[in-house]
């Protein structure tokens, strides 16, 4: 991990003391926090081929509920 000294103005680090107590976490970890935000941010790229590829294959067989039954798909019949 490196290290990353910087300056603020003392009404900034006032915020950001309040802001990260409020949130119960150091001031640290706040500001690890935002940059993570800025850097990557959690957007959702609605012409990604992901959402539109899917099913690659039409099943002609049953439906199976995977949600209900995915330990029995995984790993065989419940003895």
């Amino acid at each position: 991990m490196k290290l990353i000294q910087t300056r603020v103005p003392e009404a900034e680090y006032d915020l950001l003391r309040r802001k990260a107590k409020a949130e119960g976490i150091t001031m640290q970890e706040w500001i690890r926090g935002a940059i993570r935000n800025r850097l990557l941010p959690d957007e959702v790229d609605s012409d990604d081929p992901i959402f539109s590829a899917f099913p690659l294959v039409r099943g002609k067989g049953p439906k199976v509920d995977v949600a209900k039954r995915h330990d029995e798909l995984l790993y065989g019949p419940i003895r």
